[in-house]
């Protein structure tokens, strides 16, 4: 084996006994190449360690083995780290695969989806991961009608929801999370757990709360409880320490499930305030603040989120186009877990 140089075509040429066309006929070709000189070809490159060269491989095929993917803008705060998570998770499990990951930045949708159609009319990318999908999102309408290959990490959230076999989607079962924290809450602490959301109209709030919402439904309370307990926040530590601090003045609420671990560190701060600092809150997406404050949260498992997403846009490793799927084959979702501290 060649080792102060990379191994070439040549080196797999001399060392099999054959031509350099021959051995690229069997890493590109095989069918046409006799078996007994195929096999002898494969010997040597297993031998020697060689490995074709991307960007050549790339200009043969016209295909470029890169996935693009938006990378959210920084906005500070808590629940950020769960897409880092999952671009680090994807690019990781992508370069497994013999694929890259490109990673654009855009301030709106309008803007994406300009940036999408750059690098696709560049062959700069041959698919396309889209996050933080919501209800007529203009970005799966320009997708599919373009007919280049994608996967969201997040539902349609429309119309067309989880039974559109064209779109191909991977998400986290919200809904699981919080049936599975308000059950586990009622049952450490007691049966009066309010929830901590946001405004109705997010698919993935709404998602969150019907978890919790069965959950109490199983357990007999009524719609007018559910009403009492039922809180509604902007994304903000602020705003849940001041609902929070309400909500414990007029109720003696046994715990708080919240929608995500930045209003459950608001919640915590709330307790903390009105002397309840054992009051049991749940966070969703055990983000670091939360370990450090020792919250229970729910979390997505980004890693499986990222396998996902590679397993609906390749097959056999490569990069495949869009495709109609049965429904039950066309989205993951993953069921993320509780975590008790």
């Amino acid at each position: 084996m060649a080792n102060e140089r990379s191994v070439t075509i040549e080196d797999v040429a001399r060392a099999a006994s054959v031509s350099r066309q021959t051995v690229s006929n069997v890493l590109n070709s095989p069918a046409i190449v006799r078996p007994d000189t195929r096999d002898r070809v494969r010997a040597a490159i297993a031998r020697l360690g060689y490995a074709p060269h991307a960007s050549a491989r790339r200009l043969r095929t016209r295909r470029s083995s890169t996935i693009g993917i938006h990378l959210d803008p920084y906005a500070g705060g808590i629940s950020g780290a769960v897409l880092d998570r999952f671009v680090h998770a994807l690019t990781e499990r992508a370069g497994e695969r013999g694929l890259r990951v490109l990673v654009y930045a855009a301030a709106s949708p309008e803007e994406e989806i300009q940036r999408m159609t750059d690098l696709a009319d560049g062959g700069e990318v041959d698919g396309i991961v889209i996050t933080g999908t919501t209800y007529g999102d203009p970005r799966i309408a320009w997708l599919t009608a373009r007919g280049l290959p994608f996967v969201s990490f997040g539902r349609p959230w429309g119309d067309d929801d989880i039974d559109d076999p064209l779109h191909l989607w991977v998400d986290v079962d919200g809904a699981a999370g919080t049936r599975e924290a308000t059950e586990h809450a009622r049952a450490a602490a007691g049966p009066r757990v309010a929830f901590l959301g946001w405004p109705a109209g997010s698919g993935t709030g709404d998602d969150r709360e019907l978890g919790w919402r069965e959950a109490m439904r199983a357990a007999g309370v009524s719609e007018a409880d559910l009403g009492e307990l039922r809180l509604t926040v902007a994304e903000s530590v602020a705003d849940a320490r001041v609902a929070t601090t309400a909500l414990l003045q007029r109720d003696a609420v046994d715990a708080i499930v919240c929608v995500s671990d930045s209003l459950a560190v608001g919640a915590h701060v709330a307790a903390v305030g009105a002397q309840r600092p054992d009051l049991l809150v749940v966070g969703f997406d055990n983000t670091p603040a939360a370990e450090a404050l020792g919250l229970s949260s729910i979390e997505q498992l980004p890693e499986q989120v990222a396998a996902g997403t590679l397993d609906l846009l390749t097959v056999g490793g490569s990069l495949i186009g869009n495709r109609a799927l049965e429904a039950g084959q066309a989205h993951v979702l993953v069921r993320p877990r509780l975590v008790v501290r």
